[in-house]
């Protein structure tokens, strides 16, 4: 059986190749035939024009063919003997899966849809949640503080909505695009800001009485998480959720950081645990558990955030778009079906 994928195969360039043969499961392993998968646009953009810092070799390494798509969702096929928690004919959400007809993952890698009512394009979004969902809880938020949402990407849309349901108030949002501005306060942001206007981080400080007392930095510049700085009250919690590639930039970090008492968490989605969940740091399996609770449960809506749905033939047009639009929509799906 054959199957489809799609590969960046140069720089800037996208395509729907046959990968070949798809090997027959055996032990933990799990194939599952793809419903959907999500573009991660800031990820997706970096591996697609060859940002140095983001090679399998480490920073400086680029190397080409890559193959993304870690947010998908789809149908057991076949599983491997030592199968346990998923069968044939389970849907379920996988995780560091990839844009292609079919995956074979491990078990860990696929989290069986407990609720019908759940769509595939839902579940496509799950694991992409957990980002921002992880950066929260790092930065121990409690009900009733200000949080500042820095770039308003898709990460950061979803942090707004996360930021909501954990009891956050206010909330800023910011970004120089109005119509992510816009979008952010239809998401249940409290208040939206420029960046570069005039008293920016004056009028943060105005609304949130006195400085945000956790902020979720998603730009990946280091002017972001400088300007965010300006805004946080003493002892306030940054989670550096944003890649933030290029280290050329410098912080004020005795007026910025260590006067105020500023933490700083790095919230790469890879710093967590593999195995046992803890306070303020759960697994990938349980976070993405949780996100599903949230969707079933009506305190999240992720459906609605969908702009756009492709079909997998369509990928060179929509990278293209990607590498060259500054407005390229926030979620993208590939329908799979």
């Amino acid at each position: 059986m054959e199957n489809k994928a799609i590969i960046f195969t140069e720089p800037n360039t996208a395509k729907l190749v046959d990968k070949g043969e798809i090997p027959k499961v055996d032990g933990r392993f799990v194939k599952v035939k793809t419903m959907f998968s999500t573009v991660s646009c800031g990820t997706e953009k970096a591996n697609i024009t060859g940002d140095p810092n983001v090679g399998p070799g480490g920073p400086g390494s680029v190397v080409f063919p890559r193959q993304l798509g870690y947010s998908s969702s789809g149908i057991v096929e076949s599983v491997g003997e030592l199968v346990t928690s998923v069968k044939p004919g389970d849907r379920v959400a996988e995780y560091w899966s990839t844009h292609s007809e079919y995956n074979v993952l491990d078990e860990d890698k696929v989290v069986k849809i407990e609720d019908e009512n759940i769509s595939m394009q839902e579940a496509a979004v799950a694991f992409i949640t957990t980002f921002p969902m992880a950066a929260i809880r790092k930065t121990r938020l409690e009900i009733g503080e200000s949080v500042l949402v820095m770039g308003l990407g898709l990460l950061g849309q979803i942090g707004v909505k996360l930021a909501r349901v954990a009891g956050a108030m206010p909330i800023v949002a910011v970004d120089p695009v109005k119509e992510r501005r816009e979008e952010a306060l239809r998401n249940g942001a409290d208040f939206a800001f420029d960046p570069f206007e005039e008293g920016f981080a004056q009028k943060v400080k105005k609304v949130t009485k006195g400085g945000a007392n956790v902020c979720i930095e998603v730009t990946g510049v280091g002017s972001g998480l400088d300007g965010a700085l300006d805004c946080m009250a003493k002892f306030g919690r940054v989670a550096l959720l944003g890649c933030t590639r290029s280290s050329d930039f410098t912080i004020d970090y005795y007026n910025k950081v260590h006067g105020p008492g500023i933490t700083l968490v790095g919230a790469h989605t890879m710093a967590r645990p593999n195995v046992e969940s803890h306070a303020g740091w759960f697994t990938h399996r349980d976070d993405i558990n949780a996100v599903l609770k949230l969707i079933s449960g009506g305190r999240i809506d992720v459906k609605g955030m969908i702009k756009e749905i492709h079909k997998p033939a369509d990928c060179s047009e929509v990278y293209t778009r990607l590498v060259t639009d500054k407005n390229f929509p926030t979620l993208v799906q590939f329908d799979w079906r």
